[in-house]
């Protein structure tokens, strides 16, 4: 089973980023009592720290990555992420 590194690319008072982040915690959460689904490990950050980051996001945020690869932009669908996650078990 592989696990599952989630990357949240936002900036502090971002609206869209904090809905992003509860819809993780609540996916996540939630699959943390499946047998079949992945370790989840959550890393969050800022297109106001990485220069980089800002330079390709500063549009897109809230941007999801799933080991390193774009899952979503600005709004996180819970049964899309929730399927992705199950489809890394």
């Amino acid at each position: 089973m592989q696990a599952a590194h989630l990357t949240l690319i936002g900036k502090p008072g971002c609206h869209l980023c904090d809905d992003a982040r509860d819809v993780i915690e609540s996916v996540v959460g939630k699959l943390a009592d499946d047998p079949h689904a992945p370790a989840v490990e959550l890393e969050e950050r800022s297109i106001l720290d990485d220069p980089e980051l800002h330079e390709r996001f500063v549009e897109d945020i809230p941007v999801l990555l799933i080991n390193g690869a774009v899952h979503n932009y600005w709004r996180i669908d819970p049964l899309r992420l929730r399927t992705a996650l199950l489809e890394l078990a």
